[in-house]
């Protein structure tokens, strides 16, 4: 077995495990907003409500470190401003409304498998927007990740009841939403920086979410039980903020294709605390449609490797 080089010492070795261990808990974490909206759905509130709490809590954290990089770099040109803006409505504020949505009809663990899928859609983008070759690897994990969300999206159906398939084209939409994203954000990311595109877009999402919520729900709304603000600042800071720059670290500790490989980690652990917190049922067919899904995407960070 050949060994990497800058694996073999063992503070690289630390270094590396230390990489993998951040984007596992940023991958965690993430993947509990879905476990946080489920129990604030709880308290008879609705997706504007808890996308516009979420992202309440968030903005100042992300306006900080807007404020920080405008200060700190070359100003942008104004192109790049209006499409910061235009990524940041795709794919923060309109992803996240549609998957908060549609969490209202699926579980938790079928709305991060299907998330999961992100990677699939800028495959299938790649090909039909920019003709980008793809391979019969590819393809083959193509077909096994879709699979295993038709399994579990069938299970679903049989004890969910008729609103499982609105729910699922919403958070298919979110996915496809965020996915569009990805696909036009790799050119701007190089010029702009990572953090500063995260933190610009985030600012955008966050006052898009506030906006909304102002035009759609009368101000005394915000008056809500003090779980409903535990909850939404726990989803600010923990499944937000902090995943979000975990990620940016474990990318430049380990690179893109391992700390994507380490976010396959999501789903399993929606999956458990849906079981754990929200009592719903693990069964066969969940646990094999998952495993379809992983083996996917798996394939596919092999081969981007």
């Amino acid at each position: 077995m050949i060994i990497s080089p800058s694996l073999t010492s063992a503070p690289a070795r630390r270094a590396f495990l230390t990489g993998l261990a951040i984007a596992i808990v940023g991958s965690i974490l993430f993947s509990a907003k879905a476990i946080v909206a489920k129990l604030m759905y709880r308290y008879q509130v609705d997706a504007v409500m808890v996308l516009s709490l979420r992202m309440m809590f968030a903005l100042p954290v992300f306006a900080v470190i807007a404020v920080w990089k405008t200060r700190t770099e070359p100003r942008l040109a104004n192109g790049d401003y209006l499409r910061i803006v235009f990524l940041g409505l795709i794919g923060y504020y309109l992803s996240s409304f549609l998957d908060f949505l549609g969490l209202q009809y699926i579980s938790a663990g079928l709305e991060r498998l299907i998330l999961f899928l992100t990677p699939t859609f800028v495959l299938l983008m790649s090909f039909v927007f920019f003709r980008r070759r793809v391979s019969g690897m590819e393809w083959g994990a193509l077909l096994l990740s879709y699979l295993g969300t038709v399994f579990v999206f069938m299970h679903d159906a049989q004890v969910g009841g008729g609103n499982v398939g609105l729910g699922s084209l919403l958070v298919l939409g979110a996915a496809v939403s965020y996915s569009l994203y990805l696909l036009l954000s790799g050119q701007l990311v190089q010029r702009v920086g990572a953090m500063r595109l995260v933190a610009y877009a985030m600012c955008v999402s966050s006052v898009a979410c506030i906006v909304q919520f102002f035009i759609l729900r009368p101000a005394a709304m915000l008056v809500q039980p003090l779980a409903v603000y535990e909850y939404s600042i726990f989803n600010a800071i923990f499944c937000t903020v902090l995943p979000v720059y975990l990620t940016m670290v474990a990318v430049v500790r380990i690179g893109a294709p391992t700390a994507a490989q380490a976010g396959m980690v999501g789903p399993v652990s929606t999956l458990f605390m849906g079981a754990v917190i929200l009592d719903e049922p693990i069964t066969a067919i969940q646990v094999a449609g998952m495993l379809l899904v992983l083996s996917g995407i798996y394939l596919l960070s092999k081969k981007k490797a």
